[in-house]
């Protein structure tokens, strides 16, 4: 039933009810249509209370896009530790080009749920209802569920999600870049983020630019966002105090990969991106003493996969 949240913690009988949930998702199952709304709903007023920028505490992992691989996001909890043995900062893009986008955010949802202080969810451009329309997620909600509701709830979900992560007040977390709107940190928690992504402005840039080697900032090809250069993310780590910059959004072959003096690294945690890429994937683990190590890891093995053969539009694979 609804459950009312009660000194922040779960009432039994809700918990016993989200730990079968979890337990069936985690078995490569759906969950009932009402599971899912109601997983919804409590997510949401868990996210309302939190800021644009989330502070989270170390040691933790970081982990990079998913895009509905879900068997690649259950290899992934094998390797790196369950919930909440094991502290999370997802980086975004759950949904979209995978098989399983439906499955991949409601278990990610569903975690949030049951352990809000042990992992922390952010938005990937991939979280609106513009681009889920186009790569697959909405497909998949109908296909499913046999109705739009699904979809409609976790796009109106996907509004509170916060916009970067802060682990330990020094390494910054967005999904894709920086802005040339956005000199501080506090800017960016000025910002109103319970809106679909614009097409322009500081929201939409933390959510799809990327790094250049070229200095300064650039026309993105991606039609959205801007590309910056290694001066650009110097500057912002010294005017933030920042150590580094931690974001996801690019497919790169070996899961990460340092740029700008080391100041920025790009993680993705999809293999064989669309299942036919051929790249590796990587999470990020940070530890006590904020020192790092990449797990890299590929494929999980699977039987009766579909083929691929339908046709993705192709954005920047």
């Amino acid at each position: 039933g609804a459950c009312s949240m009660t000194g922040g913690a779960l009432p039994r009988a809700s918990a016993n009810e989200l730990e079968g949930w979890i337990e069936t998702l985690y078995t490569g199952k759906c969950i009932p249509e009402a599971a899912v709304l109601q997983l919804c709903k409590k997510a949401t007023e868990i996210l309302m209370e939190e800021g644009n920028v989330v502070g989270v505490p170390i040691p933790v992992t970081i982990v990079g896009d998913i895009h509905g691989q879900l068997h690649d996001l259950i290899e992934l909890f094998n390797i790196a530790g369950k919930c909440p043995d094991t502290n999370f900062v997802f980086l975004g893009d759950y949904v979209d080009r995978g098989y399983y986008s439906v499955e991949c955010a409601t278990l990610v949802v569903a975690l949030k749920v049951r352990w809000p202080s042990r992992i922390w969810l952010l938005r990937g451009n991939h979280e609106s209802r513009q681009i889920t329309q186009v790569y697959g997620f909405y497909d998949e909600c109908l296909r499913k569920y046999g109705s739009a509701a699904v979809w409609q709830t976790f796009t109106n979900l996907f509004d509170y999600l916060p916009l970067a992560a802060l682990v330990e007040n020094q390494i910054f977390c967005p999904h894709g870049g920086l802005s040339p709107s956005i000199d501080t940190l506090d800017q960016i928690r000025s910002l109103d983020r319970v809106q679909e992504i614009p097409h322009e402005g500081p929201m939409c840039d933390l959510m799809w630019s990327d790094p250049d080697d070229r200095m300064g900032w650039g026309i993105s090809p991606r039609g959205a966002g801007y590309t910056f250069g290694p001066d650009i993310s110097e500057k912002f780590n010294h005017t933030n105090e920042l150590s580094l910059i931690i974001r996801a959004h690019q497919l790169v072959m070996e899961g990460y990969n340092w740029a700008h003096d080391k100041n920025l690294v790009t993680l993705f945690s999809a293999p064989n991106y669309c299942y036919r890429c051929g790249n590796q994937a990587a999470i990020m683990e940070i530890d006590e003493k904020l020192e790092y190590t990449f797990l890299q890891f590929d494929p999980a093995p699977r039987r009766g996969e579909p083929h691929v053969t339908r046709r993705m539009p192709e954005y920047f694979l």
